[in-house]
């Protein structure tokens, strides 16, 4: 360890301790009648996602970031793509030989953890995980019954699925040197869509 201890000296940024005013301790004395979407959003910015209102805050984000080519599931473009202008070019099937074309991919959830801001996908209703993993962003749509209050809740409900994913915030490490990047192992940018 003095090796490693003696690495870090000379570095002047390391990744900030966490803030315990606002820690899981103090959301779980809250009443449970809150309203989970409120809870999820507030904990999601908090690991650095981005939660989405409505499909015109999702419209906004790729147009903003210039992100205008990617995967949508197809039970969910049937119903957003009438908000989506003409410049986009968005794809219900996902072609593994193209994979870095992908600038977005929109998936379902199969749940999400206001305690945490964790989103909660499987294989069952991802038709690729990479669709989820491997564009630069990534939106999880969410639908407001699958939001559980708690990861004690959210365990009691998992679906019968031997590949549960949870994503809490963009993907991240700091590894040995203590430097916290973003968007190293899977997306940069992690949305959760408020369905209904």
């Amino acid at each position: 360890m003095s090796r490693v201890r003696g690495a870090l000296a000379p570095l002047s940024e390391r990744a900030p301790l966490p803030d315990w005013d606002a820690s899981l301790v103090a959301l779980r004395q809250r009443s449970t009648g809150e309203d989970l979407w409120t809870l999820f959003a507030e904990r999601l910015k908090a690991v650095n996602g981005t939660p989405l209102q409505d499909v015109a805050a999702l419209v906004e984000l790729l147009d903003r970031g210039g992100w205008h080519h990617g995967y949508c599931d197809a039970t969910i473009w049937n119903e957003i793509k009438s908000a989506f202008p003409a410049h986009f070019v968005v794809e219900t099937r996902f072609d593994r030989a193209r994979v870095d074309e992908y600038k977005f991919g929109i998936t379902p959830a199969d749940g999400a953890i206001a305690e945490t801001g964790t989103i909660i996908l499987s294989d069952a209703r991802t038709e690729n995980r990479l669709t989820a993993l491997a564009p630069w962003v990534h939106v999880a749509v969410v639908r407001l019954e699958q939001i559980h209050q708690d990861v004690t809740s959210a365990i009691a409900s998992l679906p019968a699925d031997p590949n549960v994913v949870w994503i809490t915030g963009p993907s991240k490490t700091a590894d040995v040197e203590g430097i916290l990047i973003e968007g190293v192992h899977g997306p940069g940018i992690q949305a959760a869509l408020r369905w209904r």
